[in-house]
């Protein structure tokens, strides 16, 4: 099984893969460079890959790095997060959040409802990936990551701080206050309201050279 190190070094964070004769699925671009026996190859796309890669941002097309030695992926002024996919749990990821997985965690894809993808401003189509099998996989976030559990119960969130659930967790658009006239007054936005049982992965608060960084490509932008 792959084993996943970040490291660190002038605020900027990437992940170190390590392999013994086994393989590594990382994001399409990722690499930054490896050392070792290691080859790359590019599993063909499902027909049903290439489609969600034509209608949306998530792309299912990720190349495959097998051998023994190191893989060293792109570096960021934001962070990752090492998470455990356990037997039985099947893992529902924000959209870009996927960095790398072991060869033991199957990647598929999931599609929010109509309904939700257009509250959300995502279109019609909104793609996300999905995660199940036994082992670890790595996810691209803008800060430290918390685990939050639900029985039977809600979360409620102003934007895309979840960055990944699971699938006993169901994800729908509301208003954070049943009256039209308080959701008007109170400035807020359509909220993400999370629904269920299950484990859900919350990023609050992004690291500071990140949330810079993103603010001054934002004002460039006005």
């Amino acid at each position: 099984m792959a084993t996943f190190e970040i490291q660190e070094t002038e605020g900027m964070r990437w992940v170190k893969v390590g392999l013994d004769d086994d393989d590594v699925r990382a994001e399409r671009g990722a690499l930054n460079h490896y050392k070792g026996a290691i080859k790359m190859d590019v599993p063909f796309p499902t027909l049903k890959a290439w489609w969600v890669s034509l209608f949306s941002d998530e792309s299912l097309i990720r190349p495959r790095y097998y051998g023994s030695g190191n893989v060293y992926l792109d570096s960021s002024l934001g962070g990752f997060h090492v998470m455990q996919i356990e037997p039985g749990e099947r893992w529902i990821l924000d959209t870009k959040c996927f960095w790398a997985s072991d060869g033991e965690v199957k990647l598929s894809v999931h599609r929010e409802s109509v309904w939700t993808s257009y509250w959300a401003d995502q279109g019609i189509f909104w793609y996300k990936t999905a995660l199940k099998g036994d082992g670890q996989a790595v996810l691209s976030v803008p800060g430290p990551v918390e685990e939050v559990s639900l029985d039977d119960d809600q979360l409620v969130v102003d934007g895309s701080q979840v960055v990944a659930h699971t699938s006993g967790i169901q994800l729908s658009m509301r208003r954070p206050s049943r009256s039209w006239l308080s959701y008007w007054m109170s400035g807020q936005k359509l909220a993400y309201a999370y629904r269920g049982t299950g484990k859900i992965l919350l990023c609050t608060t992004p690291y500071w050279r990140a949330r810079i960084k993103a603010e001054a490509t934002t004002t460039s932008a006005v």
